[in-house]
């Protein structure tokens, strides 16, 4: 997927992330202080006005760098923080491609998942937005098929957000309800859940 093609994905996911604002605001009312859906649309129109201001020639590292100054100027929360810094790192890992494959994207989502968990000093099963990526991460090791890959990072995400709502939050204002988080889905996880599906119904061709 090259530069054009990777904005256009990118925006057209984030026009149907907006959509899960409200449901995110409500489960990070449960764990946080209610302020993920206004960190996700904010985010998300950011970026995407951003996108829409850049060259068709911009390559795929330049496109994460924009859409990570956009995702952080939007607001001040921690997760656009941690998100805007995954991009940060992930659009190094990109500096010499121009073409981005399956193991390219897996690359990308390594090195975030690994920023975020030296940032945000979390570990997988910290009930995190880590957990979902480093499942994500994981379960694109050797896959070549872009439709395949998508499949399955949604299982992942899927399963990373069964997992997760099993376990005590252990990281941010969540693991203050301590044993009460137990049985509440981790609302970072279920938004990563919520792009990875908006990026497969993007992917689908056009009627």
């Amino acid at each position: 997927m090259q530069g054009k093609e990777l904005n256009e994905q990118i925006r057209q996911s984030l026009e149907r992330l907006i959509d899960s604002t409200d449901e995110l605001r409500d489960l990070d009312q449960e764990l946080g202080d209610g302020d993920l859906g206004i960190t996700i649309s904010a985010g998300s129109k950011a970026v995407i006005a951003a996108l829409e201001q850049l060259d068709d020639s911009a390559t795929p590292s330049e496109i994460a760098r924009a859409s990570a100054k956009a995702f952080a100027n939007a607001n001040p929360s921690t997760m656009a923080a941690l998100v805007a810094g995954a991009l940060l790192t992930g659009s190094r890992i990109w500096a010499d491609t121009s073409d981005v494959t399956v193991a390219d994207a897996q690359a990308f989502i390594a090195a975030g998942a690994e920023n975020i968990s030296q940032r945000g000093k979390a570990q997988v099963g910290d009930k995190t937005i880590l957990d979902g990526l480093a499942a994500i991460s994981e379960a694109l090791v050797g896959q070549e098929d872009g439709t395949v890959a998508n499949a399955v990072a949604i299982d992942a995400a899927r399963d990373a957000v069964e997992r997760t709502t099993k376990l005590q939050s252990r990281r941010g204002r969540a693991s203050w309800l301590q044993e009460r988080s137990i049985g509440l889905a981790d609302p970072g996880v279920v938004a990563l859940l919520r792009f990875v599906e908006a990026w497969q119904a993007a992917s689908q061709p056009r009627a």
